[in-house]
């Protein structure tokens, strides 16, 4: 598998759980109580995984890019990598959020919703940047040999909600995923 390939699965992933978090708001908004420690273990996975290694896995893909003579890849690379940061900070604070829910802190649940939702949002419109215009034009402007280069200086690591190898932490969550699905 490729690591376009590979992150593209990283993303279809995010993507199934993003529309879980998406449901869990709707119910919220319909005042509903989410289950919060799955939603604290949904937002843990993507801070745990998505901020310290999909999303530095990407920048040292698109260090790697950058200058590539094709200014679109270029102004697109130079956007994504304030995004991460940008998602970074709003992970921790959706999971504070959640937090203080979990220590029965007084947090009114449409601040709450609004502070998901954003969040939301923003974690989708950042996928679709990288689906939409990064992936395509990294594919179109890389060479084989410079994959191949690119591929030798990365980590690997195991995805704990979607690998082969689940954490024991996610195997809740795993499972509310495919309820959800069905």
């Amino acid at each position: 598998m490729t690591l376009l390939n590979e992150l593209h699965q990283d993303h279809v992933n995010l993507n199934k759980l993003l529309a879980v978090l998406g449901n869990k708001l709707e119910k919220l908004k319909q005042g509903e109580m989410p289950n919060f420690v799955l939603l604290a273990d949904a937002i843990d996975y993507i801070t745990s995984y998505a901020d310290a290694y999909h999303h530095p896995v990407e920048d040292q893909m698109y260090e790697f890019f950058k200058d590539s003579g094709c200014p679109e890849l270029d102004q697109a690379i130079s956007r994504c990598v304030e995004e991460h940061r940008q998602l970074k900070q709003s992970s921790h604070e959706i999971i504070e959020a959640v937090d203080c829910i979990l220590s029965d802190a007084v947090v009114p649940m449409d601040k709450f919703a609004d502070k998901l939702e954003n969040f939301l949002d923003a974690q989708i419109e950042h996928l679709n940047l990288e689906e939409g215009t990064l992936f395509p034009l990294l594919d179109e402007v890389a060479t084989d040999e410079q994959w191949k280069a690119l591929e030798s200086l990365l980590p690997k690591m195991a995805d704990p909600l979607f690998g082969e190898k689940q954490k024991q932490r996610y195997i809740d969550l795993y499972s509310e995923l495919l309820r959800d699905m069905q």
